[in-house]
């Protein structure tokens, strides 16, 4: 630590300079971060739970509906722990551009199958009893400022009862999540509201299942397509997981892009910050050897040229991942469309791992340079 201000003295003669590395490094390591933060909502943050979880779709299409006798028969199935059903509503709160996530569902099997979703005991029993409830999550909720109580007029845009096609329902939970990414995003309503209202009708969506035990939801997800093979509806099993993956996919491999992007910029910054620090050394080729002549080691100059490439990239990529970290987790970044944006502990610890070599790799050879410099030499030059 008695050498750091002559390392900071020495960074901070050109200002310009230094500065503009700094600025370089900083925004690498706030993209790097931003990346892995869009990655994690393109998952939606499903990793150990969604392979408890199985998602069951029609064959055909996301769009074709399967048939409500379906549940009991799947409920039927060894290894199945619970069923919900999932429909996706799709209506309009005041204005088309208020988009949020709208889901009917069984509420008692839903909330089973996603403890994540934290909802007080009172307002789970109060929305079980009723038929018209709704339970927001606490972002929605401070969106609109519902409160618990809340009469919500939503006008349906799928489903359009002939009598009336606005719906009306009860604010009667607002949930948070118990994970950071959890999506705190969704209004969730009593599936037989919407089945009561559409005249009985008989599908849904899809059915949500939760298997006894995670390492047979391949095999089970196969039992049950074997189950409705050759019917007027076959399904499509995967588990959540790979359901959410395969939704992503759809506009890319999202971890391919955050690898790839990551790697062009962590080279492009090897060679901005190592012809810095060369650029440095050879400015100060003389003063070295001015070093070496009052008596410090070669290995102390190899370490100060080293410790002084490791402060400039620790303070670049430090702000740029504190910074990144702090926005995705106090800002929403991702909105309606990415509701669980955020950078994740363990993109934080590879960062700062990336910092570090960053630093180690681009001050190697200026520190190996001013190791084998010589005193006759330094002093000639200068």
């Amino acid at each position: 630590m008695r050498y750091l201000p002559l390392i900071w003295k020495n960074l901070t003669r050109k200002k310009v300079r230094t500065g503009l590395t700094l600025l370089s490094i900083f925004v690498a390591f706030f993209l790097f971060g931003l990346l892995m933060a869009v990655k994690v909502g393109f998952g939606a943050g499903i990793e150990i739970d969604g392979l408890k979880r199985l998602v069951m779709l029609n064959k055909v299409s996301i769009i074709q509906p399967l048939p409500y006798s379906y549940r009991q028969r799947i409920e039927s199935r060894e290894g199945v722990a619970r069923v919900s059903e999932a429909n996706w509503f799709g209506g309009v709160y005041q204005d088309p551009k208020n988009q949020f996530a709208q889901f009917a569902v069984d509420p008692e099997a839903y909330l089973a199958i996603y403890p994540e979703i934290e909802l007080p005991p009172d307002q789970r029993e109060a929305w079980f009893a009723n038929r018209t409830g709704a339970v927001v999550g606490r972002k929605t909720a401070e969106r609109f400022d519902w409160s618990i109580g809340d009469r919500v007029a939503i006008e349906g845009t799928i489903f359009r009862p002939s009598d009336d096609p606005t719906w009306e329902f009860v604010i009667d939970g607002i949930y948070d999540g118990a994970e950071r990414s959890t999506d705190e995003t969704q209004f969730l309503f009593h599936y037989e509201y919407l089945r009561e209202r559409m005249n009985n009708m008989g599908s849904t969506g899809m059915y949500l299942i939760e298997v006894e035990d995670r390492d047979r939801a391949a095999a089970i997800a196969a039992d049950l397509d074997q189950l409705f093979a050759n019917s007027s509806a076959e399904t499509k099993t995967s588990t959540e997981k790979a359901f959410v993956q395969a939704f992503a996919n759809q506009t890319g491999n999202i971890g391919k892009i955050v690898v790839g992007v990551s790697a062009v910029v962590f080279f492009t910054l090897l060679l901005v910050t190592g012809s810095a620090m060369a650029q440095s050394v050879r400015e100060r080729i003389h003063e070295l050897g001015v070093l070496k002549t009052l008596g410090f080691e070669d290995g102390k100059v190899m370490g100060l040229v080293l410790a002084e490439s490791l402060l400039l990239a620790v303070l670049g990529g430090g702000f740029g991942l504190a910074a990144i970290w702090f926005l995705s987790r106090n800002a929403d970044l991702g909105g309606q469309f990415l509701p669980t944006l955020y950078m994740p502990t363990q993109a934080l610890i590879i960062g700062i791992v990336l910092v570090l070599m960053l630093g180690l790799v681009t001050g190697a050879v200026p520190a190996v340079q001013a190791l084998r410099l010589r005193v006759v030499d330094a002093l000639r030059r200068g």
